[in-house]
């Protein structure tokens, strides 16, 4: 410690002490604590609720259906009467004997063909309506109208049109699916703001460009917006044409074992369709969260 003596006039020497500071060197977090720490807290504040309310509602639903008299299979029942189609889903023991994977596949590629047609068509019709106010006058108040007839309202005339259960099906799913992708799709090219518009007339751009570079990104998170809502119903029409037209796909399968009286089966089935359904929303929502960098809904 150094010691300082000051002198002022008429007045006493003033002593003053200056110490020298320690500092105390404190350990930096590592990686798995800097990094790795925070990503399991915020994956497990993700997981976790899901996982409770899944369990309470496993809970009250074994209370409520365990009884002898039940007219609903409790969890437990469902486990020891369909355990293989949950253990085994791609077992192949015969045409119409196959696991409920295979059945979903087929499901599946039905749904990619007629969403496939739906996103071109509706892309393209939905650019037509928001450019042109006279297309839009024209052709909206007839779609608003077609979009609310349900899906299995079409089956009847895609049967009596194809003469075949496989085209029918395709053709359902994108009669359901094609109308909101049309409409938001519409709405996004109406929204384009007219700087972007100024700029295409000054650069001199032609409609191909115009579309490509002016249009299409401008409108994205909207026609995204469209096609989520579009995987949902069309995933939502399969099952119910495939009800009807028959084959092996997921629709068939529930439709066969109500028949049968396997209500087990039927609650297996219900929870692979939703498990996919929500595969297919969040794979839309990745893709539009990549195109649009963010700016789509999630």
């Amino acid at each position: 410690m150094n010691v300082t003596v000051l002198k002022t006039d008429n007045a006493a020497p003033v002593t003053t002490a200056s110490a020298s500071v320690l500092k105390l060197a404190t350990p930096k977090p590592s990686y798995f604590q800097k990094k790795v720490v925070p990503k399991l807290w915020a994956t497990l504040a993700n997981v976790a609720p899901p996982l409770v309310m899944l369990a309470l509602i496993l809970t009250v639903w074994q209370l409520l259906c365990m009884s002898p008299t039940a007219t609903l299979p409790s969890p437990t029942k469902i486990w020891s009467e369909a355990s293989d189609l949950i253990l085994h889903p791609f077992f192949n023991a015969g045409p119409q004997d196959i696991g409920l994977g295979w059945r979903v596949l087929v499901s599946m590629q039905r749904v990619a063909i007629g969403y496939g047609f739906a996103c071109v068509i509706g892309i393209l019709l939905g650019t037509i309506i928001g450019q042109s106010v006279w297309a839009m006058r024209g052709l909206d108040p007839i779609f608003q109208v077609l979009r609310t007839i349900s899906p299995l309202a079409w089956l009847p005339i895609s049967l009596a049109a194809f003469r075949d259960s496989q085209p029918s099906a395709i053709f359902v799913i994108f009669i359901t699916s094609v109308w909101p992708i049309i409409i938001n799709t519409a709405v996004g090219i109406r929204n384009i703001p007219q700087d972007y518009r100024n700029v295409a007339a000054v650069l001199r751009l032609n409609h191909f460009e115009f579309f490509t570079k002016i249009m299409i990104p401008s409108a994205a998170p909207y026609i995204f917006t469209g096609l989520r809502i579009g995987i949902g119903l069309s995933w939502l029409a399969i099952v119910a044409a495939e009800m009807l037209t028959g084959g092996v796909g997921i629709g068939f399968f529930i439709w066969d074992a109500w028949n049968s009286s396997r209500l087990s089966d039927i609650v297996v089935a219900l929870v692979y369709i939703g498990a996919i359904g929500f595969l297919l929303d969040r794979f839309i929502a990745a893709v539009a969260h990549f195109v649009t960098r963010g700016t789509a809904a999630s």
